[in-house]
């Protein structure tokens, strides 16, 4: 809680002649700055609305990990990982150090991981005071006791305002996202999206855990009263988020998690929710955030006279974001730690309306759909989209923040589950009666009594009928769920338009995965959809 002109770590990194060092304010301090650098409004009821002018949300191809011995043998090189030389790297970072003399300079120094035995210190310098504010609200705050001898084993150099030159850095485009393992130290520029400041320690931690034995999943995760522990893994509207808060169950973290040898935690502090179109009656817990202090709005539209919120307008972009405090929510858990979980559950928002809305999966099932990581966007959720949906595969449902080859995690997940002995469901929450454009979305009311009904146990013991298309097992029937809609194909008004679309969607499923083939057991293969095997 201090401002400063110098600080000795701060120049053993290489800062010069900075204006001022703004050294872990906490969040009041925070917002007064931000406000008196322009860098934002504040909203009816106190949240901070910010924008982040043309990037609104990542950007996957502008991110690199530099080329270096200590790393290069295990990194999963490719369109995921573009590699960065290490001159390149050092060359760029002087120039940011350069661009920083004569700024200010916000300091955060915060923890990732809620387990203190896989713990790491992350220390984040921007320029903003609302990137500091972001970091504050998404990280583990240090204790005053922890500040005394604290040493990051991760900083982040966060430079939204700097734009590199392609021809010159090496970069794609003026924005970028460099991660060095040897160095420790991760470089952003040339966006105000915050979100890749977040996603940036999640790679950091999907490298570094799985040489722990931990397994660093991109999914939500919640507890019951009986300390049955529940994940979600879904990508982005699939209904993680939305899922897994739920009133009746406390809220372990809403995107990053760990599962060790002791059970599963949070990654985070706090959650960075989607809030375009939010609903105080289907979401009132992450409704109310926006309707308070210290939670940050990117791209939320607000009239400038009133300053009330209209999270329905997508003027800026769909991508519309709330970062707070995982406090926020009544429900949270305090200290982001679970057991072992009972069910695991992979979402998928289905857009061509043949994926059952529930089925039960076999561990080498399992394995296949979590490589493939499917779910399917429709224009509207995403700009350049045509009409119609379109196939999306992320490896482990979350592709881009993986620095190791896909099969090291599932071969892990798959261990994991093996151990434990948990159950495993593959859920739609897309379309029924046909694909998108004919057919309907799936009710959230279903979709919720589908997932108490695997939570309490109610689907456990419900015989499945295996579908030919995906080879799924699908309950025959589910408490508070028409039975008639378990069965995606007696849903749609024409039986053999289904039957082609099914197997056109089950012969992406299989061109995806032939990147897998030499990496999993013969049994993984087999467990993929048998209709044109």
């Amino acid at each position: 809680m201090e401002i400063l002109q110098t600080h000795p770590e701060m120049e053993a990194l290489g800062f010069r002649n900075l204006n001022s060092i703004y050294w872990d304010l906490h969040t009041p301090q925070l917002y007064e700055q931000a406000i008196r650098r322009q860098e934002g409004f504040i909203a009816h009821l106190g949240p901070l609305v910010v924008r982040t002018g043309d990037h609104t949300g990542r950007s996957p191809k502008d991110r690199f990990v530099v080329r270096e011995p200590s790393s290069e043998d295990q990194i999963w090189w490719g369109d995921v990982n573009l590699p960065f030389s290490d001159n390149q790297f050092d060359a760029l970072f002087h120039k940011v150090l350069a661009y920083f003399q004569g700024k200010n300079a916000f300091v955060q120094n915060t923890f990732a991981g809620a387990d203190p035995r896989y713990q790491i210190a992350v220390r984040v310098i921007t320029e903003t005071a609302w990137h500091a504010l972001f970091a504050r609200n998404m990280f583990l705050r240090a204790r005053p006791e922890q500040l005394a001898g604290y040493s990051p084993d991760f900083t982040i150099v966060h430079a939204p305002n700097f734009h590199a030159v392609p021809e010159v850095d090496g970069t794609r485009s003026s924005a970028f996202i460099l991660i060095n393992f040897r160095r420790k130290l991760i470089l952003i520029g040339g966006t105000s999206y915050a979100g890749e400041i977040k996603k940036s320690v999640f790679s950091v931690l999907n490298y570094l855990l799985p040489q722990q034995g931990v397994v660093p999943m991109h999914c939500s995760a919640n507890i019951g009263d009986n300390g049955d522990v529940a994940l979600f893994f879904g990508l982005s509207g699939t209904g993680k988020t939305t899922l897994s808060s739920d009133s009746t169950r406390t809220l372990i973290g809403d995107d990053e998690h760990g599962w060790s040898d002791q059970g599963v935690f949070n990654f985070e502090g706090g959650c960075y929710a989607k809030v375009i179109r939010l609903s105080p009656t289907g979401e009132p817990e992450i409704y109310q955030t926006t309707r308070r202090f210290g939670t940050i709005l990117e791209n939320v539209a607000m009239d400038m006279s009133t300053r009330r919120l209209d999270l329905d307008d997508e003027s800026y972009t769909e991508n519309t974001r709330a970062s707070y405090p995982i406090g926020y929510i009544p429900n949270a858990s305090r200290d982001g730690m679970g057991g072992h979980p009972q069910n695991i559950i992979f979402l998928t928002a289905d857009a061509f309306g043949v994926m059952p809305p529930v089925s039960r999966l076999t561990t080498e099932q399992a394995r296949y759909h979590f490589l493939s990581g499917y779910t399917a966007k429709v224009a509207g959720t995403e700009k350049g989209l045509a009409q119609g949906p379109q196939v999306t595969f992320s490896a482990c449902f979350g592709a881009p923040f993986l620095p190791l080859h896909p099969s090291v995690y599932s071969r892990m997940l798959a261990e994991k589950i093996d151990r434990h002995r948990v159950s495993i469901w593959l859920v739609n929450t897309g379309w029924t009666g046909g694909p998108f454009g004919i057919g309907r979305r799936m009710s959230l009311e279903h979709t919720r009594a589908i997932i108490h009904a695997i939570l309490d146990g109610a689907l456990a013991a419900v015989p499945t009928q295996q579908e030919p298309f995906f080879g799924l097992h699908i309950p025959e029937q589910c408490p508070n769920v028409p039975a008639g809609i378990l069965n995606p194909r007696y849903t749609w008004p024409d039986q053999d338009a289904y039957d082609e679309k099914a197997s056109e969607l089950a012969g992406s499923f299989r061109e995806n995965f032939k990147q897998y083939e030499a990496e999993v057991p013969d049994a993984v293969l087999e467990a993929g959809p048998p209709v044109g095997r």
